[in-house]
C-alpha cells in the first residue's frame, strides 16, 4: 500500500533525510521518501501491517524531530 501524508513543523532538510533513512529501516516498509520542500511523507508498506507500521513511523519521526506532526 502506498500513501502520502502532509507533515507539519518539519524544520530542516537534514532532519527529513534522517527520518527517511530511519523509516526505510522499519520492517515491512518497502520504500519511503520525506520531502522537506513539499513537507510530505510518501510511504510504501505492507498492506496487512500498515497501521502498526505507521505507529512505528510516528515514533521514529518524533525521535528525530519532536515538533514534526504527520497529518493522518
Amino acid at each position: 500500500m502506498k500513501k502520502k501524508y502532509n507533515l507539519t513543523d518539519l524544520d530542516c532538510a537534514n532532519c527529513a533525510a534522517k527520518m527517511e533513512e530511519a523509516i526505510k529501516k522499519i520492517d515491512g516498509v518497502n520504500n519511503a521518501t520525506v520531502s522537506f520542500m513539499a513537507q510530505k511523507l510518501t510511504i510504501d508498506a505492507e498492506d496487512s501491517r500498515f497501521d502498526s507500521i505507521m505507529k512505528e513511523v510516528v515514533n521514529v519521526c518524533r525521535k528525530v524531530e519532536p515538533d514534526c506532526v504527520i497529518e493522518m
